[in-house]
């Protein structure tokens, strides 16, 4: 009973917009308080709860990404790629793809990935003669692979919750996450090709070589951060202010593009993403305890084991399950209130923890693409000064090549953990 009073009451004030955190935290301690639980224990396992070493990746990552954003990474990166093939029939819409392949590869965010790319490609497709609204859809949808590609924010995330490898959860999101991109790739040439849609001049090939030198810092950064997690040199948390130090060095050393006020306004939006971030966790901590406390993990699990559900109904059904949730949801809140409820589950079907992780995760990609609260359409949005309805039309097209490789992921469970024991 007190379960359903807890998860009405988190309904309850989602709907009038409480943030997310609040909500969670407030039905929580309401049922703990219900069952005669300590509120001292509840204050307590918030603070050690965030007090992770893995955890301490995030605030890295994002840091680095913004760092990325506006200091002039991420445009030379842009420049480089552009001027190898934006020349030819839908250059433009591959190099978005590619370039989001490339900051993702480093940010961890799919807001990041698809403001950062979105801000220069936008206007330079539309320019070009693309369409305003396949150029938002298609930035939309590429920016999300900002959390399938290693270092990922929610796959940090998920390792912490279910005390996996971080390294092995990253390696098994390579594999699935360039064959997004790549199946993106492929759809935006065939666009091109149907309706049109040209390139830039053609730059001559000694003028290639420039641009190609001055994004070589941008280039070696994925190298530098995977390479080294991969290796055994470094923790991903070590990794992640790596990248800081990395992309300070590069921004204000080598590009001069980053200034006093540029860093400020970076540093405290870092702070407030950040921010965000742990308050979910912690109150999505002490929603954990109050699961815990009233079984409802075993419960779940015991009824799906007596209904007789299968490996593959039960993937079907937390696929649309997440795809539901992640239209209401950030991917943050999104594990950390469904996960311990699904860990029990996932080992009673023999489902592979890492493979389950690739498979939650490109589901959240969906739910950033549709509404009502996809983060990507607002930021996207938000960037073009446009409605976020025009957006959301073109994003649609979208939607069945992330079904059509979410089936694949699913079916073929390889394209995860092929990578993981060979790194």
């Amino acid at each position: 009973m007190e379960a359903g009073i807890v998860l009405l009451l988190l309904f309850f004030f989602a709907f009038l917009r409480v943030p997310i955190a609040i909500s969670l935290a407030l039905s929580s301690v309401i049922g703990l308080w219900l069952v005669d639980f300590s509120i001292d224990t509840v204050i307590q396992k918030m603070f050690t709860g965030v007090n992770s070493t893995t955890l301490m990746a995030i605030p890295g990552f994002v840091f680095a990404g913004l760092i990325m954003a506006n200091g002039g990474i991420s445009k030379y990166l842009i420049s480089c790629i552009q001027a190898w093939i934006g020349h030819t029939r839908g250059g433009l819409s591959v190099v978005t793809v590619i370039t989001c392949m490339i900051f993702a590869a480093i940010s961890g965010s799919s807001p990041a990935t698809a403001a950062a790319i979105g801000a220069i490609m936008i206007p330079m497709m539309v320019k070009a003669g693309y369409d305003k609204r396949y150029s938002m859809g298609l930035v939309a949808a590429a920016g999300t692979l900002g959390i399938l590609l290693p270092p990922s924010i929610p796959l940090i995330l998920y390792g912490s919750v279910s005390e996996q490898s971080t390294g092995r959860l990253f390696s098994a999101g390579i594999l699935p996450g360039i064959l997004l991109g790549l199946t993106l790739i492929a759809y935006a040439v065939f666009v091109a090709y149907r309706k049109g849609y040209g390139g830039l001049e053609k730059v001559p090939l000694k003028d290639r070589w420039m641009p190609t030198l001055k994004a070589t810092w941008g280039l070696i950064m994925p190298v530098l951060i995977l390479g080294s997690i991969y290796t055994g040199i470094v923790t991903p948390t070590e990794a992640s202010f790596i990248a800081v130090l990395y992309s300070l060095i590069v921004s204000v050393v080598v590009y001069k593009e980053l200034s006093i006020k540029k860093f400020n306004s970076i540093l405290l939006e870092s702070i407030n993403t950040t921010a965000m971030i742990f308050l979910i966790i912690a109150a999505a901590l002490v929603f954990g305890m109050f699961l815990t406390t009233e079984q409802v993990p075993q419960d779940f699990a015991s009824w799906v084991s007596d209904s007789g559900f299968n490996k593959w109904t039960f993937l079907l059904i937390v696929s649309i399950l997440f795809f539901i949730l992640g239209m209401f949801l950030e991917p943050t809140a999104i594990i950390l209130i469904t996960l311990p409820i699904f860990l029990p589950i996932i080992a009673t079907l023999d489902i592979d923890v890492i493979h389950f992780a690739i498979i939650m995760v490109v589901n959240m990609e969906l739910g950033m693409i549709t509404p009502p609260v996809g983060l990507n359409l607002f930021v996207v949005s938000g960037i073009t000064e446009e409605k976020v309805e025009k957006v959301i039309r073109g994003v649609i097209p979208f939607f069945a090549i992330f079904v059509v490789v979410l089936i694949l992921i699913v079916i073929f469970p390889d394209i995860s953990l092929y990578l993981t024991d060979i790194l």
